[in-house]
């Protein structure tokens, strides 16, 4: 997938499309306000139009470790997405983020994916493994949108 961040937009705005050329979008990933610490973002199918649900950054906590709420598309929380350690974190806010980053992200109390990075100081890439959602409880757009979305919001922090 590619994905582009809609530039001169007061919020976010980032648009997923399935090849390089970019003419069909795929998911629109939009905040819902211009500046918020604790920001949610409503994921969209841009094809059928459905809303596949929203992220909502835990403000306060990502401060130390990233965490995000994940809710279903009526609001209700779902699942989290949480940076793997707290000491991990630390050393990559306070020292160096040459430490590559990992989430675990969770489903109704259950792992059902996983984003890490490879080592890269120069390209930001974040890689996403759902085997171990092996029911495919989890909605893959939902997770790529996520995945995307960290990549955009907290290689800001950086």
């Amino acid at each position: 997938m590619f994905s582009q961040l809609k530039a001169f937009k007061l919020k976010e705005d980032i648009r997923l499309y399935g090849d390089e050329s970019m003419n069909q979008e795929l998911i629109t990933i939009q905040a819902r306000s211009v500046i918020d610490f604790s920001a949610t973002y409503d994921v969209i199918d841009a094809v059928t139009g459905e809303n596949l649900g929203s992220l909502r950054r835990k403000g306060m906590k990502s401060i130390l470790k990233d965490e995000w709420v994940i809710l279903s598309p009526n609001e209700s929380e779902i699942g989290l997405i949480k940076e793997d350690s707290t000491l991990m974190a630390m050393l990559r806010r306070f020292l160096t983020n040459l430490i590559p980053q990992k989430f675990n992200v969770e489903l109704h109390g259950r792992n059902v994916a996983l984003f890490y990075q490879n080592f890269n100081p120069f390209v930001s890439k974040l890689n996403v493994d759902f085997s171990l959602d092996s029911s495919n409880q989890f909605d893959r757009r939902l997770g790529i949108a996520a995945a995307v979305l960290l990549l955009a919001i907290e290689g800001k922090q950086g």
